[in-house]
């Protein structure tokens, strides 16, 4: 079920190719794909090129995907391992949703960070508390490691 289910997300992918969120497969595995996305602009993300992977259970869609950056961003919603805290990801997945579904959700997240629900309380104090300090930090990081 997964793999046709899979096969024909990449097909309509491919109908509508975006511009700044690029994902496929690793090899010839089906359920473990390689993702990319542009940081977006006006955020302190832009000009980043973040890679994250996915990796899809037998039971997709009916089970979420893990995704995960394997580029270190500096954000409230990552931790240091790359996880990421988004409701679809867990408790809010439905088997509607799609591999670039969740990719634009997280370019959301880039845009719009969520200090409430964080992974890092730490930066997520620094972004309610000296959001200039964050937008600094999180340049410096993307400059760094997001090449």
């Amino acid at each position: 079920m997964a793999q046709k289910r899979l096969t024909g997300e990449l097909k309509n992918m491919a109908k509508k190719p975006s511009t700044n969120v690029t994902a496929g497969p690793i090899g010839d595995d089906l359920l473990k794909w390689k993702a990319t996305i542009q940081g977006p602009k006006d955020t302190p993300y832009e000009g980043g090129k973040f890679q994250l992977i996915m990796e899809f259970p037998n039971e997709y869609p009916f089970k979420a995907p893990k995704v995960k950056f394997t580029t270190k961003i500096y954000h409230p919603n990552v931790n240091s391992s790359g996880d990421i805290c988004l409701d679809i990801l867990r408790d809010e997945w439905a088997p509607s949703l799609t591999a670039d579904y969740v990719l634009f959700t997280i370019v959301s997240l880039m845009q719009e960070p969520n200090p409430d629900t964080p992974l890092d309380a730490d930066i997520a104090q620094i972004f309610k508390e000296n959001r200039k300090k964050f937008d600094t930090t999180a340049k410096q990081w993307t400059k760094k490691y997001a090449k």
